[in-house]
């Protein structure tokens, strides 16, 4: 079985308080529970481990994923969107292998390679990259645009994309019946950030995996 593993920590967390970390920590486990349920998959066959790591750090592991870097992304945008100006860095790693038993219930006792290389990564992670994949190449390169493009997201364009980056995206009108806004706003805020050429990426990213 190939096993993907995200290792992060949330950037400037002594400058949060304890409510404000916990909620991003939160938010990050929200978006792992509902990555579970994304169309396709297949609950008896792949699972999904979340666990928080110290006081800022935090865990993913996914069994089979296709495509990590929607995930990813789903993480960044879940946090500026309860924060803004939020963010974590995201070390992502992925290797065959086998993983214990108690995944999801305990992911801190899992190891294996992916563990591995997803850690020592986000170690290496320094100056203003804030998302990379430990296969280096063309998917590293693929992380290092997508993270450029994440890092000039604001808590508005973030919190249109946490729906819209999801494989099950709602139509704009229901996006914007949640958020209390137009569905002109909406489209404003998925064409700032760059929401089709995006789209467009992961998609062929799906369609090769």
């Amino acid at each position: 079985m190939v096993w993907t593993v995200f290792t992060g920590d949330i950037v400037n967390s002594s400058d949060l308080g304890k409510v404000d970390l916990d909620d991003l920590i939160g938010a990050v486990h929200d978006t792992s529970d509902r990555a579970s349920r994304w169309p396709g998959r297949d609950a008896r066959t792949t699972q999904i481990g979340f666990a928080r790591r110290g006081g800022d750090g935090w865990q993913i592991a996914c069994a089979n994923l296709r495509n990590p870097l929607r995930l990813a992304l789903c993480v960044q945008t879940a946090i500026v969107a309860r924060i803004d100006g939020a963010a974590s860095r995201i070390a992502v790693a992925t290797a065959s292998g086998d993983m214990l038993a108690t995944l999801p219930d305990d992911l801190n006792s899992a190891h294996g390679p992916a563990f591995t290389r997803s850690g020592r990564l986000l170690d290496r992670l320094e100056g203003h990259r804030l998302m990379a994949h430990a296969d280096g190449g063309a998917c590293d390169a693929l992380f290092c645009l997508a993270d450029h493009m994440a890092q000039g997201w604001t808590q508005a364009q973030a919190r249109a994309l946490s729906f819209k980056l999801r494989p099950d995206a709602p139509a704009n009108r229901e996006i914007g019946a949640a958020l209390g806004i137009s569905r002109q706003a909406v489209d404003q805020a998925l064409h700032g950030a760059g929401y089709i050429a995006l789209a467009d990426a992961l998609a062929r990213l799906e369609d090769t995996a």
